[in-house]
């Protein structure tokens, strides 16, 4: 079975050590040599967290990071020397397809009671990361195509949307607040559907980001008025209904130019994956998978 890895924010929030503190650590002292997927992004074993989780409790104990990186092979030996840990994010009887499929019985079923009860039980056994990007995510893209096919109805759909967006909204609440970098996240101007963009700024709190999350329909002028009195490092956009690459062309040329000039624009949702050429040709950013969020952040 091929060894279980994770992307580096997914091992920062199960180390407890922030996403730049393993960055300086591996620059500055050799501490952990993570792997590399064939794009080049880092991928971390539970070897590697668990000698991350013992050098943050020596580091948190007064032991300056130089003294116990020279601590490394030995803290290695010891955790090669103990049983194998269970396996990072599992609980006994439960696995992420059962938490989905128990959560899609429930929507089936009109029962939020039931969702709610199923998506609580995933935030009380998985990280944050953990949760969303193996239950919440997976949920909320199934309910919508099985709401574009018919499989559920609209209001199907929403009882599980108001839950995911609950849920979501109380994780930023509880997640990290500070970071030298700072995003300004919004949906299109006609955009309401906020639940991706929320993932998003969950995932760059939890990578050392300040976040400012505008929402829905953000109006255009309003967001190049809030940028240009934010100053931030990027700007996020959020945009899933597609309307014809004239309307999505149109909305995308309105907020770049009401942003400042050289300031990083990333768009994401299936409106803009729909329309690369028209991201490219007004010099905006794609996202079109993980590796594009773990580029930003890296």
């Amino acid at each position: 079975m091929a060894e279980r890895t994770y992307r580096i924010h997914i091992a920062a929030e199960l180390s407890g050590v922030r996403v730049e503190l393993i960055r300086a650590w591996e620059r500055r002292y050799g501490v952990l040599i993570p792997q590399r997927t064939p794009a080049g992004y880092r991928v971390y074993t539970d070897r590697d967290v668990a000698l991350l989780k013992r050098l943050k409790k020596l580091t948190d104990e007064g032991v300056a990071i130089s003294e116990a990186a020279k601590l490394v092979p030995r803290l290695l030996a010891e955790l090669d020397s103990e049983p194998a840990p269970a396996l990072v994010g599992t609980v006994p009887g439960q696995n992420l397809e059962a938490w989905l499929e128990a959560a899609l019985a429930a929507a089936e079923a009109y029962d939020q009671a039931r969702v709610s009860a199923v998506v609580d039980e995933v935030l009380s056994a998985l990280p944050p990361l953990r949760a969303f990007d193996g239950v919440l995510a997976p949920l909320q893209r199934e309910v919508g195509e099985r709401w574009h096919s018919g499989r559920l109805s609209v209001a199907q759909e929403h009882l599980v949307t108001q839950v995911v967006r609950a849920r979501l909204v109380s994780l930023l609440h509880a997640a990290p607040g500070g970071g030298r970098k700072h995003a300004v996240l919004a949906c299109f101007p006609d955009e309401e559907h906020e639940l991706g963009l929320l993932g998003v700024a969950l995932r760059l709190r939890h990578s050392g980001f300040r976040v400012t999350l505008l929402g829905q329909r953000m109006p255009a002028t309003d967001l190049g008025r809030a940028v240009r009195e934010l100053r931030p490092d990027l700007v996020g956009l959020s945009a899933v209904n597609n309307k014809g690459a004239e309307v999505f062309q149109d909305t995308l040329a309105r907020v770049m130019d009401a942003v400042p000039g050289g300031l990083p624009v990333w768009v994401g949702g299936p409106a803009a994956q729909a329309h690369p050429d028209v991201c490219v040709r007004l010099g905006a950013r794609l996202f079109s998978d993980e590796d594009d969020w773990l580029r930003l952040v890296e």
